[in-house]
């Protein structure tokens, strides 16, 4: 794997589920799991996500995902957070999808610029 990311899980009763909610979460990435007893590394290419909803579907509907970083030792990659999704990003990954939204937001500022410049 060129750019592996993913947690680094204790190990415990809900990692079989949190495993399964990560692969039922990416079904087009290939998810890795490696055992190392105390803990469990759980990695895919590039990005990964796990959100609050599979969670719960595995691990009861009051599971909370800010619960997860109890038992998330480590990680590799970079972490986005939101309200209802965990993300590990490789670092390039990050910088492509940051240039991209900055395209984006270019784009979307020149077409105004160009809307108030017709209607002036």
């Amino acid at each position: 794997m060129k750019n592996p990311v993913g947690p680094v899980l204790r190990m415990g009763d809900e990692v079989e589920q949190i495993v399964a909610a990560i692969e039922d979460d990416n079904p087009d990435t290939h998810i890795e799991v490696i055992d190392r007893g105390a803990y469990v590394r759980v990695q895919g290419e590039d990005q990964i996500t796990v959100t609050q909803q599979t969670l719960r579907r595995y691990l009861g509907a009051d599971y909370e995902i800010r619960s997860f970083g109890g038992i998330m030792s480590a990680f590799s990659g970079l972490v986005v957070n939101t309200s209802d999704a965990i993300t590990w990003q490789s670092v390039a990954r990050h910088r492509a999808d940051e240039k991209s939204r900055a395209d984006q937001n270019s784009r979307a500022s020149q077409t105004k610029a160009e809307e108030k410049a017709v209607t002036a």
